[in-house]
This record gives structure tokens, C-alpha cells and sequence, in this order.
């Protein structure tokens, strides 16, 4: 097998190995809040919390997704929080 035919075929398998099951994304859409309320963080659909009968504050608090100061994201595979 070529050097380059193997780099094609491992190097990919090898990256998407250092994310966490919990994170692996293909689109946006793919990616919600981890936690219910004030999330710090962002994992995919399959590992949403379930957040039936939560209620949580209006508040903005600050370090979280919360009133826009966050944007969820899958940036290269991975769901992720671009901050403002």
C-alpha cells in the first residue's frame, strides 16, 4: 500500500478518535446546550440532556450560552461553543 493511500485512510480514522462520542457532530444542528439551564458547554442530539419539567431562570449568566454570549457550533467535527 502507498504512503499516501495509508495516510488517506488512517489519519482520518485516527483524528475522529480523539472526540469524545458525546461531541462528534457533522452540522450544527446536531449540537445543544449540555446542560439544561445555564450551559457552559455543548455536546450532540444523541447526548442532550433531558431537560422535560426543568425550569430555569431568565437570567444571563455570565461564562454561559445564555442572552447570545455564546454561539453552539460543530467546528470540525466537534460541538463546540464560540464565545462573543
Amino acid at each position: 500500500m502507498k504512503l499516501s493511500l495509508v495516510i488517506l485512510v488512517v489519519l482520518p480514522l485516527a483524528l475522529s478518535g480523539c472526540i469524545p462520542a458525546e461531541k462528534v457532530c457533522a452540522v450544527d444542528a446536531e449540537c445543544v446546550p449540555a446542560e439544561c439551564c445555564h450551559a457552559k458547554d455543548t455536546v450532540n442530539t444523541a447526548s442532550a440532556p433531558d431537560c422535560k419539567g426543568i425550569l430555569c431562570t431568565a437570567e444571563c449568566v455570565p461564562g454561559t450560552i445564555d442572552c447570545g454570549q455564546g454561539e453552539i457550533r460543530c467546528i470540525n467535527g466537534r460541538c463546540k461553543v464560540v464565545w462573543r
